[in-house]
């Protein structure tokens, strides 16, 4: 396991972080065994991987929970980073979330404490400095944030904030972030934390043609406004989706890889990225993935993927919130 420093005084953190949101919400991801989840965590602390992200509205906290259970007498050896819900960003909401998250953590200290999505209903200052106080206190090590865009990290760090991290979606079919995240991120010498690195599973191979996806996964911009369960009410680039994963297939195959490794080596090596949030619900899972942070598939290979997803991410503008349209981005 190769590990990169998170920010500019971060924690040094591995460049696969285990994401706890699938093992916490069943009515999302589907019913598992408890027992699984707790596998695959004791296999991602033995192969090296020291940050594990959740956050108290995966699962309504049970992600919290099951994470906790499945640390056992391991926490010495790990990061964990959770998030505020961003209606819970008044002060006294916010230490309440924070006491709750310590609680269904089984801990006295959250490594790193993360706003989940910018909020506008509370001044960013009075949000800070509750975040200041709890980390005077001990409760949390180090703040980061999740979903800000570069208008929101120059208001953060403008109203006095800190952070060492800004947690965002970033793939091969979501490149959004690089127009303006990233480069922010750079800036103010934060480290980036790229989630939905598959894609909900598009970018694993898993189905052969967009109406193979199921319906939970096919709610971002990519797809159709018309399709059940959108909110961004746009046309979608649902036959460039197609014809991208299709590309990106033949690519994987001629570099003999599957195609989620090959998209995790691609993501480990874009400019800023600290670390990828990979989620896993059992050991095999994460086991056939953990090959990224091993290889590197060089510049050319990267060169040719940018070179495919380009017309999407072109397509795809610059919002960067996957779910809603550019008038109602909650990302600014």
């Amino acid at each position: 396991m190769q590990y990169r420093q998170l920010g500019e005084n971060g924690p040094k953190v591995s460049v696969i972080a285990f994401g706890a949101w699938q093992i916490g919400d069943e009515n999302f991801w589907g019913p598992k065994e408890e027992t699984d989840a707790e596998c695959a965590v004791a296999m991602a602390i033995d192969r090296g991987i020291n940050l594990f992200d959740t956050a108290e509205i995966y699962g309504g906290g049970e992600s919290e929970r099951i994470l906790a259970r499945a640390l056992a007498d391991r926490r010495k050896d790990i990061y964990i980073a959770s998030k505020v819900s961003p209606d819970h960003c008044a002060p006294d909401a916010l230490r309440k979330s924070c006491e709750g998250s310590l609680k269904r953590l089984n801990t006295d200290c959250i490594d790193i404490y993360q706003v989940h999505w910018p909020f506008r209903h509370v001044p960013f200052e009075d949000a800070w400095g509750e975040l200041a106080r709890l980390r005077e206190e001990g409760k949390i090590r180090w703040i980061g944030v999740s979903n800000f865009g570069p208008m929101d990290i120059a208001d953060w760090f403008d109203a006095g904030g800190e952070a060492v991290s800004d947690q965002i979606g970033y793939n091969l079919l979501f490149r959004a972030p690089e127009y303006e995240i990233i480069p922010a991120c750079r800036r103010y010498n934060m480290g980036v934390l790229a989630y939905m690195p598959l894609m909900q599973g598009l970018l694993a191979d898993r189905w052969e043609s967009v109406e193979d996806i199921p319906m939970p996964r096919r709610r971002t911009r990519h797809f159709s406004g018309h399709r059940e369960g959108t909110r961004h009410g746009e046309e979608g680039h649902e036959r460039l989706l197609q014809e991208t994963l299709e590309d990106l297939r033949e690519v994987a195959r001629l570099l003999d890889l599957p195609m989620a490794v090959m998209a995790l080596a691609w993501l480990l090596r874009q400019p800023g990225v600290t670390s990828v949030i990979l989620g896993a619900r059992d050991p095999l899972q994460l086991e056939k993935n953990l090959l990224a942070a091993e290889i590197d598939i060089g510049p050319a290979a990267v060169a040719q993927l940018n070179e495919i997803t380009y017309p999407l991410k072109r397509a795809m503008g610059r919002n960067a919130d996957m779910w809603q349209n550019e008038a109602t981005s909650r990302i600014r």
